[in-house]
């Protein structure tokens, strides 16, 4: 079958501005498409890297469409290529997963365990991604990811401060939950103990949340054993607030 095409990569000899140009290529008709190539085709080709953006916008719109209509073969063909050779396509497809994540849960929970054996994959961005990806899903399904929650520690431990950043985000949302609250406290406060100073503040502000009367001492404790080595004042004065907030002053 012979289809028209607009070539966006062809170039005006007269005024050298990129415009689509007619041309004529044979395509397949979409009966003779299987429906699974179809939809391989539609998601990858809308991805950033696929449509020559060195920008995310692309992966965030798509991560709303896939959202939206709840497109569960959209969410399986993104995770098959997180193998792909491309490291482009890989990079793609973690940042869309994590954002459709972001905005629907289900839609990726149940990969949960692509997911956590990335966070030892060589790709820093595909680890980080796993992590942020994981950190979406544990209000869907703490059970798993608290059954994980050694490997993803340690992972938190070796990674990059965006890979901390979630990890902590994972800790706070597992605190928030009775049945984990203790153990999940205390990984918690190992964090707080030894994490960046630049990260401090931050991580504190996040478990001002979870702060109850069980817990209250040893998390004041915990941040005020570090006022000293923080020399940036803002940042002190971020710590000192959560704890004159957490001591109920």
């Amino acid at each position: 079958m012979l289809n028209l095409y607009m070539h966006p990569r062809r170039f005006c000899t007269r005024c050298f501005t990129q415009k689509y140009i007619l041309t004529s290529i044979y395509r397949p008709s979409a009966k003779e498409i299987p429906r699974s190539k179809i939809r391989l085709m539609s998601v990858l080709n809308k991805l950033a890297s696929s449509l020559n953006r060195r920008d995310e916008l692309p992966n965030q719109e798509l991560a709303k469409q896939i959202a939206a209509k709840k497109d569960k073969n959209a969410v399986q063909e993104l995770v098959g290529n997180l193998s792909s050779k491309n490291k482009d396509i890989q990079n793609d497809c973690i940042k869309v997963l994590y954002e459709t994540g972001a905005i629907n849960p289900s839609l990726i929970s149940s990969y949960y365990k692509e997911f956590l054996a990335l966070l030892e994959h060589k790709n820093n961005r595909l680890q980080w991604g796993a992590m942020t990806a994981l950190s979406t899903i544990t209000p869907e399904n703490p059970k798993a990811i608290f059954s994980s929650i050694s490997k993803i520690v340690d992972a938190s431990d070796k990674g990059s401060v965006i890979t901390k950043d979630h990890a902590v985000n994972i800790l706070v949302s597992l605190c928030s939950l009775k049945q984990y609250a203790d153990d999940a406290f205390a990984l918690l406060n190992e964090q707080l103990l030894q994490s960046p100073v630049n990260q401090l503040p931050m991580y504190a502000e996040k478990a001002m949340g979870i702060v109850n009367d069980k817990n209250r001492k040893r998390f004041i404790q915990t941040l005020s054993s570090r006022l000293d080595e923080i020399d940036k004042e803002s940042k002190r004065k971020r710590v000192e607030k959560v704890i004159k907030k957490a001591g109920g002053k």
